[in-house]
Order: structure tokens, then sequence, then C-alpha cells
């Protein structure tokens, strides 16, 4: 595993590099064959997802557009702060585009929520939702997604765009971390 010195141990590799690449190939292909025809506007949402959104976007091989926005929902802490912001926001108009929401992970919805709620205020002609990690079991609101990776437990992880910090977006892996232990 690439490792790079941050706060933290990293431990077990819950999703290895070769995984991550094969699903990202699969939901890239799914999209491709469910938006045949039409030129969709993926937004990646920073920082988190900036990586699996490249990705995703060169898989789906489609014309299409690729814009980014930034919403925090954690605070300095390795558990959400239950608000959400938007910290940067589009560089262009959604109304009328098919918009494919591209996230890191879903922790408890809040975010998905609140970009839905938001987004849908814009006018656009679809909205999905693509997340590379689903952890189910700290849900606390309802909401729908469309492509999901991979199913997690409840584990803070990092890599693959993920950090903890700052530090360790650049892991190829996504491993678990133990932010109390010292690196």
């Amino acid at each position: 595993m690439d490792r790079r010195e941050g706060p933290g141990r990293l431990g077990r590799v819950v999703i290895t590099r070769q995984e991550v690449a094969t699903r990202v190939t699969d939901l890239g292909l799914a999209i491709r064959r469910d938006y045949a025809g039409r030129f969709p506007l993926f937004v990646g949402v920073l920082k988190g997802a900036l990586v699996f959104a490249a990705d995703l976007f060169r898989a789906a091989a489609l014309p299409s557009s690729l814009d980014f926005m930034g919403v925090s929902s954690y605070g300095g802490d390795a558990r959400p702060s239950g608000i959400v912001r938007l910290t940067a926001d589009l560089s262009m108009s959604i109304e009328g585009r098919d918009v494919i929401i591209v996230e890191d992970i879903i922790d408890t919805g809040r975010t998905i929520a609140y970009l839905r709620r938001n987004l849908a205020t814009r006018h656009p002609r679809s909205l999905a939702f693509c997340v590379l990690l689903d952890k189910v079991a700290r849900r606390e609101v309802e909401v729908t997604v469309d492509y999901v990776g991979f199913a997690i437990p409840d584990e803070f992880v990092v890599g693959y765009g993920l950090d903890h910090d700052g530090y360790y977006r650049n892991l190829r892996d996504v491993a678990v971390l133990d932010p109390s232990a010292s690196a």
C-alpha cells in the first residue's frame, strides 16, 4: 500500500485498488448504458470524490461534461457534524441537464439529501446519484442512490480520495484508519 505520513494508523485494506478499478469500470458501463444518446453532466463533490469522479467520468466514456461542487458535513472529527454547508458552487447551470452527482461516501445521508434539495431547485432534467461507498448502518436520513460501488461496515476509511485531516487521499486502496493512534 502506498503510504503517506499523517494522523492515525492505517489498518487493514477494506477494498483493494483492483476491486476499486473493476467496480468503477462496471459503474461507468452502467451509466453509459443508461445515458446512451444523452449528454450528462457529472458533478463531483469535493474533495473526497475527486479521484472517483475522474475515473468514473473516463469509464463512462460518454459525450458529457464534468463540474465540481464543495459540500462539507464533517468538522475536525471523524464523524459527520450533522450540519451540511456548501463550500463551493457549480461553475455552470444545470437547468434542463441530466445530472449525475458523484459522491465518495454516504454516511448519515444528510449530505445527499441536502444536495438533492439544493440541486432540484435548479431544475435539472434528471438527477441521479453515484456513490463509491455506502455505510448503510449509519443512515439517519433515507436517500435513494442510483449507483453504489460498495457497501461497507461502520468503520472510518481513507484512500482513493477519502481523507482524515487532509491526509491519505492519495492511497490507491481503501483502508481502515484508527485516528486515535499515532502514525
